[in-house]
């Protein structure tokens, strides 16, 4: 599969890099490399419609209509973006995600190794980050547990590693599903199936089989299968969502509590936000 990668100049500006990664993912961007100027975004070629492109940025970004470009990348070529821009990453002295070319850490009580390719997830996005601090906090022995939108699977991955019996990772792209497969088996998890499915996955194969529920996607998503997913949620099982703003928590509670979920503990980071719901 090649993907088109357009270059935004942002001049530094994270927030507004932050803000443009959320509303690119809403019309099929999948993957997001921030550079200290530029933010490169990546999406599949049959999917990329130039005056799609054009449109959002006159309509949401005025200012930025005059300074972006885009280009075919095939997929061989992805690895030297990545490589090129990607570190490790270490949460709370506790877990170190890296690439497979990094050093093992010393006193980690997790390290994950793991190669992105064209897949979102490497912890060094707020709301990766935020859904593992959460999970450090969580016992998740002996759990089943599904990882909606797995991209890398290192929700997954950190699932496996803190005892739990069973992961389910199921993401709509294939190049994840792929490269999901790959880390958790170079992480040595033979406990994770991963499938090629987006919430009607759920539907047709689960009710009531989680006991953790993670989804780090983004708001109108979660919004539109919140259902899906209470449904999928055992009775006092935990869902863990991410990919939003804090200014988007009271919708998301709104329908939470709709569906008998009830907020538990949230984070806040550089205005994205992560929270745990319980069904009761």
């Amino acid at each position: 599969m090649d993907y088109i990668e357009v270059r935004i100049d942002v001049k530094g500006q994270s927030e507004q890099a932050e803000m443009l990664t959320a509303l690119l993912a809403e019309i099929g961007f999948e993957s997001f490399v921030e550079e200290e100027n530029s933010l490169l975004s990546y999406i599949p070629e049959q999917v990329f419609d130039e005056n799609v492109l054009k449109d959002f940025f006159e309509n949401s970004f005025p200012s930025l209509a005059e300074v972006y470009s885009w280009k075919k990348i095939p997929q061989t070529n992805w690895n030297a973006v990545w490589e090129s821009n990607y570190d490790p990453v270490f949460i709370d002295n506790k877990v170190c995600i890296r690439a497979p070319f990094h050093p093992k850490p010393e006193n980690m009580e997790l390290d994950l190794i793991i190669e992105p390719k064209m897949s979102f997830g490497t912890a060094h996005h707020p709301t990766t980050a935020q859904m593992i601090q959460l999970m450090l906090e969580e016992d998740f022995e002996n759990k089943q547990v599904l990882d909606m939108g797995c991209g890398t699977a290192v929700l997954a991955i950190i699932a496996s590693k803190k005892g739990c019996f069973h992961v389910d990772a199921i993401d709509i792209d294939e190049w994840s599903c792929e490269n999901s497969e790959e880390n958790a088996q170079r992480n040595n998890c033979d406990n994770i199936a991963v499938f090629q499915g987006d919430a009607s996955f759920l539907n047709e194969n689960t009710k009531s089989k989680y006991d953790i529920i993670l989804a780090n996607i983004n708001k109108n998503i979660l919004l539109r299968d919140l259902s899906i997913y209470e449904n999928s949620l055992k009775a006092g099982g935990l869902i863990f969502m991410s990919g939003f703003y804090e200014s988007d928590l009271n919708d998301i509670d709104s329908t939470c509590k709709q569906l008998n979920m009830k907020l538990q503990k949230q984070s806040v980071s550089k205005d994205w936000c992560a929270a745990i719901w319980q069904k009761n």
